[in-house]
């Protein structure tokens, strides 16, 4: 343990990323400028192809400091994980989906613990950041890592810190947000904080990996839950003729007490309509049903539905109906100036109206091309955005508010427009043809 916190105090520790994500990148880039030695490991030979030619796959992480490392020799990036030997501390940034039965999916997690195990040696940190339910990292790991004969806390350190990313935000970086870091035992526990201590401004060290892990799904489900209690507002406002948005800025006036939460077409993200889930999952272990979990996700998940039924309304109170009409949807991403359409309720909405027979057009200034998903794929490419587009078509719904689009030249040129995300609440001229939902 002593020379490992010495490696890593001099940042002559070489740490390996295992995952070069939206999670993975951000963290080898800040370990990267605190100075360490860097491995960056994926399954996709396509990233790594990327990297190493100076191509960023992620539109809002700058490829620049990862070209600055690799010239440097600081950094290396590879699909071969028999290079696990060569670094001292392991980060794990893989997926953690749900299945179709919407319970937890932790086939990368589960792969990527047999291959550390392969190569795992005495004086290796391993940390998994991947958002998953309490007890995973002890429960499914460590039993795996162990089986190699090395005893956690004398020959190898395992802990679990969970990511907290927030893409596109300006404001909070990998750097600046407070790391929570959970030990397996107390030696472990001090090593990833020794680690995370040179990358990040804060540590937050917790007694355990379960209370890390259940850290992160709290995050997490106190957004999930307000979100849906403002979209059901959403929709009960509506009925009673009241504007939500203006409610919500004016309660957020309140110095104490309210957090404000704004309405959507749905829940998106790898993080938010998943993570809540894995713990209604282990739960059940407990004979405990989280009902405010399973309510909120009912909520969220029936907003797409929503979004359509004012789409079929709009349609209706102006002689047309939705078979045969021409929609165009700004925006797949699941938030604003970000090209990351994971979970997307954009995908939900354009498969519902083209399964009632509208033709669907959409354009995004971050993704020109739409990526085949889990449950969705479309073969359609982002148009331009022009006055004709606008024109031509029945209606046009704004499903992500990207900072890009002029909504007041977009109201002027559309006949009809849908906002599910209050991004004309400034549009002066042409309100008449703005419908919200």
């Amino acid at each position: 343990m002593e020379n490992l916190l010495q490696k890593i105090d001099a940042r002559k520790a070489t740490v390996g990323i295992i995952g070069l994500g939206y999670v993975g990148l951000p963290l080898l880039i800040r370990f990267g400028e605190a100075g360490f030695p860097l491995i960056g490991f994926d399954v996709d030979s396509a990233k790594i192809n990327a990297l190493l030619h100076g191509r960023s796959y992620i539109r809002h992480i700058p490829i620049e400091p990862v070209q600055r490392f690799l010239e440097a020799g600081q950094l290396d990036v590879t699909i071969s994980f028999e290079r696990l030997r060569e670094a001292d501390c392991i980060l794990i940034c893989v997926p953690t989906p749900l299945t179709d039965k919407m319970e937890p999916d932790l086939r990368f997690i589960e792969s990527t613990t047999d291959t550390i195990a392969q190569h795992l040696r005495a004086g290796h940190l391993v940390v998994l950041e991947s958002t998953t339910y309490p007890g995973t990292t002890e429960e499914l790991m460590l039993p795996k890592l162990e089986r190699t004969g090395l005893r956690v806390g004398l020959d190898f350190f395992l802990a679990f810190s969970p990511e907290r990313e927030d893409p596109g935000n300006p404001h909070f970086h990998t750097g600046n947000i407070p790391k929570v870091v959970g030990g397996v035992t107390p030696a472990c526990l001090e090593c990833a904080k020794t680690l995370y201590s040179h990358a990040v401004t804060r540590v937050v060290p917790v007694s355990s990996t379960r209370v890390a892990e259940m850290t992160k799904l709290l995050e997490n489900i106190y957004r999930s839950v307000n979100i849906a209690l403002v979209n059901e507002l959403k929709v009960l406002a509506l009925r009673m003729g009241i504007d939500i948005w203006e409610v919500i800025e004016a309660a957020a006036t309140k110095p104490f007490g309210f957090t404000p939460f704004y309405p959507g077409p749905g829940l998106g993200g790898h993080c938010i309509p998943i993570d809540p889930f894995y713990l209604s999952w282990k739960a059940r272990e407990y004979d405990f049903s989280t009902r405010f979990i399973q309510l909120a996700g009912e909520v969220n998940v029936s907003m797409p539905y929503y979004v359509l039924e004012r789409i079929i309304q709009a349609l209706n109170d102006r002689c047309r109906c939705l078979k045969g009409s021409r929609l165009l949807v700004l925006g797949v991403a699941y938030k604003k100036d970000i090209d990351d359409d994971r979970e997307s309720p954009s995908y939900e909405i354009m498969q519902l109206l083209q399964e009632r027979g509208a033709v669907v057009l959409y354009n995004d200034p971050h993704i020109p091309k739409l990526k085949p998903g889990r449950k969705h794929r479309f073969e359609l490419e982002s148009v331009p955005l022009t006055e004709e587009t606008l024109s031509s078509s029945d209606a046009v719904v704004i499903l992500t508010d990207h900072s890009a689009y002029d909504y007041d030249w977009i109201v002027r040129h559309a006949p009809l427009v849908i906002d599910t995300r209050n991004a004309t609440k400034n549009v002066t001229e042409g309100r008449e043809k703005i419908v919200k939902a």
